[in-house]
């Protein structure tokens, strides 16, 4: 039994007493006492992959910052690791992929995953999670998406255009439906696996969605993403954030998704009339957080008025930036809470 079921119940589409509230990587570098635990480790790779320490940085937001939910800290890119295909996390410059996907015998020599066998440590991660918080929030799930997973695993690190992976989709769409057929595999079977240990609820994230023209995101992202939907326990909410997809809100209108995510750039009153009564998530822009308190407070009041009293989740348009202060991202917490709940009650 969950002492805060708040997230839950929006992202299930239900009446909460005021808007939930959590942040994309809020378990991270913004807090003090995150950077102390990095810094006795050797990298961002063994905090990911040793559970307890995992588990230990995932509370720590809801601790420090008192958010509705907390989000296994994890990364990404463990599912191409898992699927035979080693990345390291470069300190300042980010993923990278010694070995990159550039020929069907690449792709042949991919597994799909068991999740048991090659991701238990997130696994673990999760239960040892469920268990210290004891019910305290509830704990998300999430894998990327498919076509985000193919982008690095193809380009091999980070990129603005990331214009060897979109080739690929032009000079050999097959191969590359090949290789979205063992990611998606083996994303069903893990985000399965994530709430069977113990997640409440799962996103996906589509991190590189707006690189792609929309018929490409049609067929390379958005059909995959609603087979996962479709493969989640109908009774676990499933949010997909998509950044830069403002065309394909109507795709995920039809997708067995209950929630989606909204970046900075979107207006949710233009997205409301497309998507019917599913939850919207989002969407301050990060930097409004680089703010005083008042621009701060201000902002996130106005982000709150743009979506109204129910079927929000409160979230920045993207992941916390690094150099943020804290204490802004409370006054950003504390300012959903209060006025929210003054919007519900100015209806009452």
């Amino acid at each position: 039994m969950l002492k805060n079921d708040l997230l839950l119940r929006a992202a299930r589409g239900e009446q909460t007493e005021r808007t939930p509230v959590w942040l994309m990587r809020q378990a991270g570098r913004i807090l003090p006492e995150y950077r102390a635990l990095r810094a006795k480790l050797s990298g961002f790779k063994e905090l990911v992959e040793t559970p307890d320490l995992a588990a230990e940085v995932t509370i720590q937001p809801i601790d420090a910052l008192d958010v509705d939910a907390a989000i296994i800290f994890s990364d990404i890119l463990v599912v191409p690791e898992a699927m035979g295909l080693t990345y390291e996390m470069v300190e300042a410059r980010g993923p990278l992929f010694p070995q990159t996907v550039q020929s069907a015998a690449d792709v042949d020599r991919l597994r799909v995953a068991d999740p048991h066998e090659h991701l238990g440590y997130v696994l673990d991660a999760i239960k040892v999670t469920k268990r210290a918080l004891g019910g305290r929030v509830p704990l998300i799930g999430f894998a990327g998406a498919p076509w985000t997973i193919l982008a690095y695993m193809v380009e091999g690190h980070g990129s603005k255009t990331f214009s060897k992976a979109r080739r690929l989709l032009f000079q050999d769409p097959e191969l590359a439906h090949r290789l979205l057929r063992k990611i998606t595999d083996t994303t069903i079977a893990y985000l399965q696996a994530q709430i069977e240990a113990g997640a409440n609820l799962v996103q996906v994230f589509d991190s590189w969605a707006g690189i792609l023209n929309p018929q490409h995101y049609q067929e390379f992202s958005a059909r995959y993403i609603a087979e996962i939907c479709a493969a989640m326990p109908a009774d676990t909410p499933v949010t997909v954030f998509a950044k830069g997809a403002f065309f394909a809100y109507s795709d995920f209108a039809q997708m067995p998704c209950r929630t989606i995510g909204l970046d900075w750039n979107e207006d949710p009153r233009t997205v409301r009339p497309l998507v019917g009564n599913k939850t919207l998530q989002g969407n301050l822009d990060p930097c409004a957080l680089y703010g005083s308190p008042e621009q701060v407070r201000a902002a996130t009041i106005a982000m709150l008025e743009r979506f109204g009293p129910q079927h929000h989740i409160a979230n920045l348009g993207h992941g916390v930036y690094p150099d943020t202060n804290p204490e802004r991202v409370k006054v950003f917490i504390e300012t959903v809470k209060e006025h929210s709940l003054r919007m519900r009650q100015d209806l009452a």
